[in-house]
């Protein structure tokens, strides 16, 4: 049976469905190296600035973030974002491992499941799970003692190189074409992944488990491969 990683209790309750989708983008967005800024909370969450900046406002006023030259979340809004993105990414490894959903629909249905799961519910689903350490896309799931190996982008591959595809970042899983496409192209973590060739713009020519597929610059930078 599985266990109920270190403890993070549950602080869902306390706040709005709106506050935990912005906790849970500006952890997302960190996680992926890219600098937190209003602009970028606006294209990741598909909102008006001036949504962004109101929500932002608010959050600072509620004590969960803190906004100057950037954006970063207090202790208080860093537990509300790991609840949220852990109960996330179990759910995503829930609709995949026991319901079967297909690979490239799990993100948007966990978006449902994220902000209605009880700690009741997380607990059982840890023990049905046994254990996940990430995501089906290879995204860590907070508090169950990941440790990941050392990644590049797939984009800085070499020639000669033939590399595991670890992590899909979650910019990715927000647009279900892409996530359609890495399906069918067997673009998934454990998949071999070799350079053929890169052309002046980016874009790579790969072997996939021995398979040729395309892969734009957008995307290679945002698939990570184990080095």
């Amino acid at each position: 049976m599985g266990r109920t990683p270190v403890s993070l209790p549950s602080v869902t309750s306390t706040y709005s469905i709106r506050y935990r989708e912005y906790a849970e983008a500006i952890w997302e967005i960190e996680e992926e190296g890219i600098p937190v800024i209003q602009a970028r909370i606006a294209d990741w969450l598909g909102v008006s600035r001036a949504s962004v900046s109101e929500m932002v406002r608010r959050m600072a006023d509620e004590g969960l973030l803190v906004s100057g030259d950037g954006i970063e979340l207090t202790e208080e809004g860093r537990h509300l974002a790991a609840v949220i993105v852990r109960r996330h990414r179990l759910a995503e490894r829930f609709l995949s491992d026991v319901l079967e959903l297909p690979w490239d629909k799990v993100h948007a249905e966990a978006e449902v499941w994220e902000t209605t799961i009880s700690d009741q519910v997380e607990e059982a689903m840890w023990a049905v799970l046994e254990d996940p350490k990430t995501c089906p896309h290879g995204n860590p799931i907070p508090g169950a003692g990941y440790k990941p190996p050392k990644m590049k982008p797939l984009s800085e591959i070499e020639h000669g190189e033939s590399l595991r595809l670890e992590r899909i970042s979650e910019e990715l899983e927000l647009d279900a074409d892409m996530m359609k496409y890495l399906d069918e192209s067997g673009l998934r973590p454990d998949a071999s992944v070799e350079l053929v060739q890169r052309d002046p713009h980016g874009a790579l020519t790969t072997l996939v488990n021995g398979r040729a597929v395309g892969v734009g610059k957008f995307a290679a930078d945002r698939l990570f491969v184990s080095e």
